[in-house]
């Protein structure tokens, strides 16, 4: 599969953007077509991007040669100036939990902890992200103030998070993702079980304080009504795709 920028919503790229690709290509080891075909994609700092395409497309690859958990089988994955390749894969663990923020499909929140207790673990396996959450006081302070934020009221912090409603559940996971400052925000499907309307109200949550904290936000979904909240889009097809690309 290939992707495109839409270039009506492309601008030109400048050095030091925070994430760059080139010339990458994936396949699955014995496979004899592509998966990710991507010659330049280029993001700066604060901007949004919507990646699309039905099932099969190859979301979930790209979204795993971003945050390093694969590398490419061909050319560079540069995340804020460095190249994943070039890491261990213990390094681009260390470097994800330090510069990256996931929002997960099924948000992956562990049931017997709190609300609170989810939100703060990001910084358990970070130092940076500990000591950036801890700037303005304390890291369960900047959680609470992020729970606020997300509109998730106060008598839900210290409850057992599988309490919660479904979208009570994603703040939760939006706060974890967004706690200790990542430069990078990666959001995997995370409206596809939301009806219209709580779907937009997400998506106003999720701008304004991926905003306030100047986060690049890469957003994958197959629903196409969204592309138009983002600035970019870029669209992936499956190889066997019969039509060229467009977005």
């Amino acid at each position: 599969m290939s992707a495109e920028a839409d270039p009506s919503k492309t601008s030109v790229a400048q050095p030091g953007a925070v994430l760059c690709l080139d010339g990458a290509r994936f396949r699955w080891p014995g496979q004899s077509d592509d998966l990710i075909s991507i010659d330049d994609l280029r993001l700066e700092a604060g901007e949004h991007l919507f990646v699309r395409g039905a099932s099969g497309s190859g979301k979930t690859t790209l979204l795993n040669l971003l945050a390093g958990v694969n590398t490419p089988t061909s050319g560079s994955v540069r995340l804020l100036g460095t190249d994943l390749s070039e890491l261990s894969a213990s390094r681009r663990d260390q470097f994800r939990a330090d510069h990256i923020g996931v929002i997960f499909q099924q948000f992956n929140l562990l049931p017997y902890l709190t609300t609170l207790e989810n939100v703060t673990l990001a910084c358990s396996f970070s130092d940076r992200k500990r000591v950036r959450a801890a700037a303005d006081g304390d890291v369960e302070a900047t959680a609470r103030r992020l729970l606020h934020a997300l509109n998730l009221a106060e008598r839900f912090h210290d409850a057992q998070v599988n309490r919660l409603s479904v979208g009570q559940q994603q703040r939760v996971a939006v706060a974890r993702a967004l706690i200790g400052g990542p430069e990078i925000l990666i959001a995997d499907e995370p409206t596809s079980a939301l009806d219209a309307d709580n779907r937009d109200r997400f998506l106003d949550l999720l701008f304004r304080e991926a905003e306030a904290q100047h986060c690049t936000l890469v957003f994958v979904s197959h629903d196409p009504q969204l592309a138009d909240r983002f600035s970019r889009t870029i669209e992936l097809r499956s190889p066997d795709a019969d039509q060229e690309l467009a977005s």
